[in-house]
């Protein structure tokens, strides 16, 4: 890795699209997540410490740890960063110069490709498996831990509860509806491995992903997203959530017609890296934690 964690976490930004569009989803969550930027911050935010001493112990293991190969802190960051890696970029040097503006999404439009529903829903299912390895990852137990992850889903809190939320309202409801757990369901069912083997994002994850080939692979794919699909569900009506629901709170910065959700869609996916920025912050809370337990 080229950065240390805690050059990462001091390198979050504070005012970006990414930030801006998840400020936006509080009102699904609302007060879980804090944009906790910089490491000593974060030391201090999730262990209430202030002596300076003890916050550098807790941050000397939290270092040491990440830094410990046979750990799986590093592979879990690779895997939040490779998740983003497939978005692209949309003129960010432009964008970053009108955040906190509203930015006419039309004027975009000519560089936005919406997805295809299969492309999309592809692109969803790997999102949900990416996250049952990362989190398999960082508490040490294998990779195909279906079970442990859906009943940690209930316990998600802070970044990683709003990490699942903007998976389920940019990568689900916007693109692909309100009734996008089925409709995807449903295309998984039709998916053979050539498809996954002309997806980018699964051709840089497939080592990761149990299953043994591109057949058995798609197997666990699609049995990981059945698994979470009741979770997902419940997320959404127990919320009220519905595209147009998140659409207008994205409003604040975004003007796009309901007519337009799809390159709505398009568009927060080659200009924002919800993933890696709050896999980051993720990463940081569970070594800290980790940390102060062990000193």
């Amino acid at each position: 890795m080229s950065k240390t964690i805690f050059q990462l976490v001091d390198d979050l930004p504070t005012n970006n699209l990414t930030v801006h569009s998840l400020r936006a989803l509080d009102f699904v969550v609302p007060g879980q997540w804090n944009n906790l930027v910089g490491f000593e911050n974060t030391i201090k935010s999730v262990t209430g410490v202030t002596d300076q001493a003890v916050i550098q112990q807790i941050g000397d293991r939290a270092i040491q740890l990440y830094n410990d190969k046979s750990q799986g802190y590093q592979r879990a960051l690779w895997i939040y960063q490779t998740v983003d890696s497939f978005g692209g970029t949309l003129g960010a040097a432009a964008l970053a110069n009108k955040v906190g503006e509203k930015i006419g999404l039309l004027g975009f439009l000519n560089k936005i490709t919406p997805r295809a529903d299969k492309a999309q829903t592809i692109d969803l299912s790997l999102k949900v498996v990416a996250e049952l390895i990362a989190f398999c990852q960082i508490n040490g137990i294998p990779g195909d831990s279906i079970g442990d992850f859906v009943n940690s889903l209930g316990n998600y809190s802070g970044e990683s509860l709003m990490r699942m939320t903007a998976l389920v309202c940019f990568d689900g409801l916007i693109p692909l509806g309100p009734n996008f757990v089925m409709k995807a369901q449903s295309v998984i069912s039709g998916l053979n491995p050539g498809d996954l083997q002309e997806n980018g994002m699964f051709k840089k994850l497939s080592s990761m992903i149990p299953g043994g080939n591109p057949a058995g692979q798609l197997g666990f794919i699609g049995q990981s997203f059945a698994s979470t699909s009741g979770w997902m569900n419940n997320f959404v009506a127990s919320r009220g959530l519905t595209p147009q629901k998140v659409a207008n709170s994205l409003q604040q910065f975004i003007e796009v017609s309901d007519d337009k959700l799809d390159y709505l869609a398009a568009f927060l996916d080659m200009s924002t890296n919800y993933y890696e920025h709050t896999g980051i912050q993720t990463l940081a809370h569970r070594l800290i934690e980790r940390a102060v337990a062990e000193i």
